[in-house]
């Protein structure tokens, strides 16, 4: 769900296909944390809301269903096919309020405080910028609300992976030695980056997310078919 990969990788659609086929672990995952998120929000009836990084329309589809017909949500990915799977999963449950666009988070071709609210999902750490356009478009008084994983130590789905790794010492880049994904999970670094950008009354809150599988075996599945640095470290401790 948050394996680094280039813009260029999540254009293909295969790398669509493979972020819908998740979308079920993803709802049983993060579901609860995101309506924590819309909450944060303040998304409510009639709410202008802009989804930075929508991928396959997860939470943006919860978002549509909180606005109502009186509401809208604007979702923004730099994948057009993630965004197609989104928009066709809006109209099927019949979702009028949605509109996706291409477009990249630190350079937002949008108008000053048009939206109620910004929320962004398990994605800020590859623009952490992004702040500073997220702030510049919500309205005086609206809110700006993300989820990013705490730090490595404190996920075991990841944390155990990439912790062998380190211990055999062969990967080979630091990046996934010490993978991006996490280096938002300082609550004090996510709350400073706020400020930076111009926020005010800025609070970060930590909530326990789990992530089931029916099996061990499963769960080794899921991650030999991961994108990005997770399949990687996998791919390393098999080979010793």
């Amino acid at each position: 769900m948050a394996n680094i990969l280039s813009t260029e990788r999540w254009g293909l659609t295969e790398s669509a296909d493979w972020w819908s086929a998740g979308q079920v672990l993803r709802q049983q995952t993060l579901g609860a944390a995101t309506e924590v998120m819309l909450d944060l929000a303040s998304v409510k009836p009639g709410s202008r809301v802009l989804d930075i990084a929508a991928g396959t329309g997860d939470q943006t589809l919860m978002a549509a269903r909180r606005v109502g017909p009186t509401g809208y949500v604007f979702a923004l990915d730099t994948s057009a096919s993630m965004l197609d799977v989104a928009a066709n999963a809006a109209q099927k449950e019949g979702l009028t309020n949605v509109e996706t666009r291409v477009m990249a988070a630190e350079n937002l071709m949008l108008d000053a405080d048009s939206f109620d609210a910004v929320i962004c999902r398990i994605a800020l750490h590859h623009f952490p910028k992004a702040l500073t356009e997220m702030r510049r478009v919500v309205t005086p008084g609206g809110k700006v609300a993300v989820i990013v994983f705490s730090a490595l130590e404190k996920n075991p789905y990841y944390g155990i992976v990439f912790g062998t790794v380190q211990r055999l010492g062969n990967m080979r880049s630091s990046a996934a030695r010490q993978p991006r994904m996490c280096a938002l999970g300082d609550p004090g670094k996510l709350e400073d980056l706020y400020r930076r950008a111009g926020f005010l009354n800025v609070s970060v809150q930590a909530l326990s997310v789990q992530q089931r599988f029916p099996s061990m075996a499963e769960a080794i599945r899921t991650m030999r078919n991961s994108a990005g640095y997770l399949r990687e470290a996998h791919q390393r401790i098999e080979r010793g």
